[in-house]
């Protein structure tokens, strides 16, 4: 179930960075995960300058965006896990964009199992055996 929306301003990065974000975000959540790479779905949503505020100021006035992004991962994700994540995220977007660290925000969205559908059946049942041994784990 691994998914995450990165969202950045509008002209302000090429588009080869924007690949090079969702390639090393993507590898980066996987491995994260402990998750085959081929369930990372990564996308980047884009806004215009003057639709994006950071402390009630625009990013057309700004000139120093603060990106934000979140990561949908299955409820039962140890909190190491998580906080991992949002570390590793907020690093891809710092090397590969060059954002100021202090500016990123991000945060984990945990997702019931019954909640998340995969080819329409419930995560908690297409996925019950990884479910039950992530459970177990110590």
């Amino acid at each position: 179930m691994p998914v995450v929306e990165i969202h950045l301003v509008e002209g302000e990065h090429l588009p080869a960075r924007i690949e090079e974000l969702l390639r090393r975000v993507s590898e980066r959540y996987a491995a994260v995960l402990e998750s085959p790479i081929n369930r990372v779905r990564a996308f980047v949503t884009m806004h215009p300058p003057e639709l994006w505020a950071t402390g009630g100021i625009t990013a057309a006035v700004d000139g120093d965006p603060a990106p934000y992004f979140v990561a949908a991962v299955l409820e039962g994700r140890p909190a190491s896990q998580r906080q991992q994540l949002l570390a590793e995220i907020t690093d891809a977007i710092c090397d590969v964009l060059g954002a100021t660290r202090s500016r990123v925000r991000g945060r984990v969205a945990q997702v019931a199992p019954e909640d998340w559908a995969i080819g329409g059946v419930p995560a908690s049942r297409k996925r019950r055996e990884e479910i039950v041994a992530r459970s177990t784990r110590v």
